[in-house]
């Protein structure tokens, strides 16, 4: 995944997770929390966290357990955020550290506004329109039954599984483009 990524466009990159139930079969009872499995209102889940780029092809993809925070990830998945792109999230990733970060690295974040922040932001609604290709790319991977549901015991099976649907949709759009 990292050769097919090399060539990504940077220009700007959207994050985002989902969350997926984890088969009663699939469970690991001991070791729950090893395999990032948790617990949430439905039985156990785990968390998938994604940054696509432009065309809505996944740059990094990770795991964590389903009751974790959706900015648990952000230092990790947003490494590669190069100079005068530009971050697009939904409202669960407003926080005032993550705009830090992302300005430090020479970035802009167009990142809605939570309804308690108390000085303006500045946020584009026309730009944040552009963020449903990160929704389109969970719900293609979510066409694999095995993504859709976690069947895998280990979190490392299912992790790379995943990332071998993100490949899949790497070489379509690469077909399509020869």
């Amino acid at each position: 995944m990292n050769a097919l990524t090399a060539g990504y466009d940077a220009a700007v990159q959207m994050i985002d997770t989902s969350v997926v139930r984890v088969h009663q079969h699939g469970a690991c009872i001991a070791a729950n929390s090893e395999q990032l499995m948790g617990r949430s209102r439905g039985g156990l889940t785990t968390k998938i966290h994604a940054v696509v780029d432009t065309s809505g092809l996944p740059v990094r993809v990770a795991l964590t357990t389903g009751e974790a925070h959706d900015n648990r990830l952000v230092l990790t998945l947003l490494s590669g955020l190069k100079s005068g792109a530009m971050l697009l999230a939904d409202r669960g990733f407003d926080a005032d550290w993550i705009r830090g970060l992302v300005t430090q690295r020479g970035a802009w974040a167009n990142i809605p506004p939570k309804c308690n922040r108390k000085e303006p932001i500045c946020f584009s609604p026309y730009l944040y329109r552009a963020r449903n290709l990160i929704e389109r790319f969970f719900n293609k991977i979510k066409h694999c039954r095995r993504i859709a549901t976690r069947y895998d015991r280990l979190a490392a099976n299912y992790l790379a599984f995943l990332q071998l649907a993100s490949i899949r949709l790497w070489l379509r759009a690469y077909e399509s483009a020869s």
